[in-house]
């Protein structure tokens, strides 16, 4: 018997929800097989079957909540790479409808790094690491060494989200202590609502940011109109072509990426005892979605026309808000774009998405009396452009030259189409 259990989907992830059986008990399963679909803190995804074999027992139903590593479903005759069940555990006569006593539970956890069991490593004749196919492939791209990681996947695979902080992650760090209940005062007639998993992840991430991280923060004033005025252009051609129209966010988001490569020392995280300067800019980009916002991540942006950030953009923020996003797009940003400006925010700071050292925080387009070029008193169009930093990563300086370089290019417009 194997037990399948609840993989660890993203590097945040302590629970998630069955959502969705795919398959039903006496079902034959193949490997890369979608099983069921799972909702973790940051969206809804699809699980795989790393193992061929006949699923023998459904232990959890749709709707169940379950810790990362607990079983939930239990397969007749998979691979040797899986966790197989003490021949103990299994009884003669009736399913497996429960995990078995300590002992072998501990043998054949499988998500739980708490409880770390030997993992397979690379032997001397070259015997290859567990990894997904989706690991093996962001681990080269970013240059990780697979033979270094625990893995928190099924069986000790690596899996995606074992990467997510791998680059940056402190020596010695270690997760966030649950928070402390709050004796809330309260009446019959109010409502308390649980935290969802998403909602749970918010308050902890950023509480460490706010917490251990020494913010700062900056804020320029940008001349819009030039903005304003090549984007209605761009769109009124787009409408006659039938092509999607440009936002006044593409625009930032392209600055944005184009200054970070500009200024590799904002493109990086703190970790302990060094800093990484990350060779890509990968954009986060902060996207509301109904239980909190999700940062899913435009990779390579500064190499993007501003078409093709638009587009990608538009896909991930579609993507994100039916739970649809994968764990891969939202791993391994390198900085963060958070816009309120089409709520009406005039401006704000934001706070800095560990483990990156940097996000910007952008304001509407308002209308407001200025000084013209010759000190006359002029109808103007203004955004505010705010970074807040991690000052153990950034100084004051830095973040100024890093948030004028974005004011330059968001002046002058034109030099984004090229």
């Amino acid at each position: 018997m194997i037990q399948i259990t609840m993989p660890k989907l993203s590097d945040t992830m302590l629970e998630g929800t069955l959502v969705k059986w795919h398959k039903k008990t006496g079902d034959k399963i193949s490997i890369g097989d979608v099983i069921a679909d799972v909702e973790t803190d940051k969206a809804t995804m699809e699980m795989e079957a790393f193992d061929d074999g006949v699923l023998t027992d459904i232990l959890i139903p749709e709707g169940g909540v379950v810790k990362v590593g607990d079983p939930i479903a239990t397969l007749d005759g998979g691979s040797t790479e899986s966790q197989k069940l003490p021949v103990a555990a299994k009884a003669p006569s009736a399913p497996a409808a429960a995990p078995a006593p300590a002992p072998a539970a501990t043998a054949i956890s499988s998500g739980a790094p708490a409880t770390p069991r030997p993992k397979p490593r690379p032997s001397a004749d070259g015997a290859r690491v567990k990894a997904s196919p989706l690991a093996k492939k962001i681990a080269q791209e970013r240059g990780i060494d697979l033979s270094r990681l625990q893995g928190s996947g099924p069986g000790g695979r690596i899996v995606v989200a074992d990467l997510d902080s791998a680059p940056a992650a402190p020596r010695g760090a270690q997760a966030a202590a649950p928070a402390p209940k709050i004796d809330v005062p309260c009446s019959d007639a109010d409502k308390k609502i649980p935290l969802t998993g998403m909602r749970r992840t918010i308050a902890e991430r950023l509480l460490i940011s706010k917490t251990q991280i020494p913010h700062f923060y900056l804020t320029m004033e940008v001349d819009a109109a030039p903005l304003s005025k090549l984007r209605k252009e761009i769109n009124a051609a787009a409408e006659a072509a039938g092509s999607p129209k440009i936002t006044v966010n593409d625009f930032v988001l392209l600055a944005t990426a184009r200054a970070a490569a500009l200024h590799p020392k904002v493109n990086a995280a703190f970790a302990g005892d060094s800093v990484v300067e990350y060779a890509d800019v990968n954009l986060s980009v902060a996207i509301a979605v109904e239980d909190g916002l999700i940062t899913p991540v435009v990779r390579k942006a500064d190499k993007l026309s501003l078409r093709e950030i638009s587009a990608a953009v538009k896909d991930l923020a579609v993507r994100a808000r039916n739970k649809k996003i994968k764990p891969e797009e939202y791993a391994g940003g390198t900085v963060t774009v958070s816009n309120l400006g089409a709520y009406g925010v005039d401006s704000f700071y934001a706070i800095v998405n560990p483990p990156q050292a940097a996000i910007l925080a952008v304001g509407a387009i308002v209308k407001k009396p200025v000084v013209g070029p010759n000190d006359q008193i002029i109808a103007g169009q203004r955004m505010s452009i705010a970074l807040s930093g991690d000052h153990r990563v950034v100084d004051g300086a830095l973040g100024a030259q890093f948030l004028a370089e974005i004011r330059k290019s968001l002046e002058s417009p034109a030099t984004l189409l090229f």
